[in-house]
């Protein structure tokens, strides 16, 4: 078969998609992926045929952090929120006019095509135009439920995704009805999640059923087709690791920080922040700069500052891991079975801390209200006894990602193989 994966957002969308890619090429099949430009060294590198997909993701991630930031911290600036907004919809609309181009090409010839969690209206619609079998891609339960959206009373919370889900097709309207029109293909009239489920596409729920209790009995009528697979990840190794694991065993395992893709204003004053923190706590500390610029930002006897980690390798030796909350490093974390601390950046990553809190292994901040004392008195929260206690009975439950692969990967080419018999 030859499959298509369209694939937009930074590492930690792309990641999970690759993983089923690599697999499935693997298994002789003809694979390419499609990617935002700066994400093509990355897929590439693990062997796959990669071509551009949007704009470059930090062409739009900085302002997708201050938009976050303003609206959870300084939401009465009203003016400075509606600038941030109409930047991020200038470039969306962009980035999907490129997007359709591109996948519409890539489709031509397709068998079936697979979409991860971001801008899956614009698969949906190529989808439909070559009358394409669809897979959608989830790393964090986007469909109407009763398990996400905890801070609200439970009669409101599927009610409320379904409303998110009408507005967010409003907003996309205007771009998404003139790719239609462009592909022949007739106005929208519903949100593209209900037209996804009314095409009998495959939804892959790429993360763990343990950590979204009474989800499965919610999505039982699908009949299979919004299936759990757990979280999916290359868990690769770094150049750093041995070097990391040498450093932990030197001394009581660290407190591991890291905040991935996403960016850190002041990466100085955060790490000074760390290390005060730990310091008040007789803690040490292992930085992981990620995306952002932490050069020359010095490492102290307590406090060490590296790139990427190999997270698999590294978080089980650690106390805790904080982090920002995006779906890899939040399953890495649980998977660890160590307690953790999300300092969310976006609504997403908010979603999982949430989780995490509800769930009782963790707890959650946004980043932008985190400060020396507020960081001193979540972590004492999270090394209290109970918390690692759950947190290694939830790790015990999680799925292992070597099976995971081969789980997802049977279903795609079971659903592909139906859908075209």
């Amino acid at each position: 078969m030859k499959i298509v994966l369209a694939c937009y957002g930074t590492r930690g969308d792309v990641e999970p998609s690759l993983v089923i890619a690599r697999e499935l090429q693997r298994r002789g099949h003809d694979v390419t992926m499609a990617v935002a430009p700066d994400l093509m060294d990355f897929t590439e590198s693990a062997g796959l045929q990669t071509v551009a997909y949007g704009l470059d993701t930090r062409t739009w991630l900085e302002i997708y952090r201050k938009f976050w930031t303003s609206a959870f911290h300084n939401f009465w600036r009203v003016r400075e929120l509606r600038a941030l907004w109409r930047q991020m919809w200038d470039l969306s609309d962009e980035s999907w006019a490129q997007m359709n181009t591109t996948l519409t090409s890539l489709a031509r010839d397709a068998d079936v095509v697979l979409a991860g969690q971001a801008y899956q209206e614009t698969a949906v619609s190529v989808a439909e135009f070559f009358d394409l079998p669809l897979v959608t891609l989830h790393h964090i339960p986007m469909r109407p439920n009763s398990q996400l959206v905890t801070f609200l009373p439970m009669p409101f919370r599927r009610p409320a995704m379904t409303l998110f889900d009408w507005f967010t097709w409003r907003l996309n309207k205007k771009v998404e009805n003139a790719q239609r029109r462009e592909l022949g293909l007739p106005k929208a009239t519903t949100p593209s999640p209900r037209r996804i489920a009314e095409r009998g596409s495959l939804e892959i729920q790429a993360y763990d059923e343990a950590c979204f209790p009474g989800l499965a009995e919610e999505w039982v009528k699908w009949d299979g087709l919004r299936p759990f697979v757990g979280a999916l990840t290359l868990e690769l190794g770094t150049e750093v690791d041995d070097d990391i694991t040498s450093w932990i065993a030197s001394g009581s395992p660290p407190i591991c920080f890291g905040f991935g893709s996403m960016p850190v204003e002041s990466p100085a004053e955060t790490v000074e922040m760390i290390s005060s923190a730990c310091g008040e706590l007789g803690e040490r500390a292992l930085v992981c700069a990620g995306w952002s610029d932490f050069s020359g930002v010095p490492n102290s006897d307590r406090v060490k500052v590296v790139g990427g980690v190999n997270y698999a390798t590294v978080f089980p030796m650690c106390r805790a891991v904080v982090h920002h909350g995006g779906s890899g490093t939040t399953a890495a974390s649980l998977r660890a079975g160590v307690p953790t601390l999300i300092l969310s950046m976006d609504a997403n990553q908010a979603l999982w801390g949430t989780q995490v809190g509800r769930m009782k292994v963790g707890a959650t901040r946004r980043f932008s209200r985190t400060t020396r004392d507020t960081l001193i008195a979540d972590l004492r929260r999270i090394l209290a006894p109970e918390y690692l206690i759950r947190a290694r009975e939830l790790g015990a439950q999680m799925t292992k990602p070597s099976d995971n692969v081969a789980v997802a990967a049977d279903r795609v080419e079971k659903f592909a193989g139906s859908a075209s018999g």
